[in-house]
C-alpha cells in the first residue's frame, strides 16, 4: 500500500543502503512535507508500518536551455522556464531490493504526476539521479538524459500514452 508519509510510519529503520536517501527520510522528508516543499509518498505492507520504499514529488521548473534542440522547438519562445514535476528521491530498503518495489513506486510516482498535470501545467517529469545506478534505472523506463545538466526527463505526453 502507498500512502503520504506520516507520525505513524517507522522511518527510523529505513535503510536503503545510501546515506543521504537515509537520512533524508529519518530526519527531513517530514518537515518538508509541513512545509509544502514536497510529497513523500511511502510504502508500507499491509501488516506493518515498516516502510519498504519511498519516493517524494514538487512542483519545479527548469531552463527551457536544458532541453535539447528539437524540444526547444516545439516550445513557446516566451518560457524562459518549463514547468515541471519534481520525482526528487526515490529509494528501497536493502530487505526489499530487487523485488520489483522500485518500478512499483516509479509507476506510482508517474500516474500520480500525471493526473496532476490534468490540472496543474506540468511538461513532464524531471529526475536528478544520485548515481550511475540510479541513472541506469531511470533509462530502463526511458527517461532522457538533458544536455549539459545531470537531470534525466520524461515527458507527460509520454506518460499519458501509458495511463490511458
Amino acid at each position: 500500500m502507498i500512502e503520504l508519509l506520516n507520525k505513524k510510519h517507522n522511518r527510523k529503520d529505513f535503510d536503503c543502503g545510501k546515506e543521504l536517501l537515509n537520512s533524508y527520510l529519518k530526519n527531513q522528508a517530514s518537515q518538508d512535507v509541513k512545509r509544502k516543499l514536497s510529497a513523500c509518498f511511502v510504502l508500507i505492507g499491509n501488516e506493518t508500518k515498516y516502510i519498504k520504499g519511498y519516493y517524494t514529488l514538487s512542483n519545479n521548473s527548469i531552463p527551457l536551455s536544458y532541453f535539447a534542440e528539437q524540444i526547444q522547438k516545439k516550445l513557446p519562445k516566451s518560457y524562459t522556464s518549463i514547468p515541471t514535476t519534481l520525482l526528487g528521491r526515490l529509494a528501497i530498503g536493502k530487505k526489499f531490493q530487487g523485488q520489483g518495489i522500485g518500478k512499483i513506486l516509479l509507476i506510482d510516482a508517474l500516474k500520480r504526476s500525471y493526473e496532476i498535470s490534468k490540472t496543474i501545467g506540468s511538461f513532464g517529469i524531471i529526475v536528478d539521479p544520485i548515481d550511475n545506478e540510479a541513472k541506469s534505472f531511470y533509462h530502463k523506463y526511458d527517461f532522457i538524459e538533458l544536455p549539459d545538466s545531470q537531470k534525466m526527463f520524461i515527458a507527460t505526453k509520454t506518460i499519458k500514452e501509458l495511463f490511458e
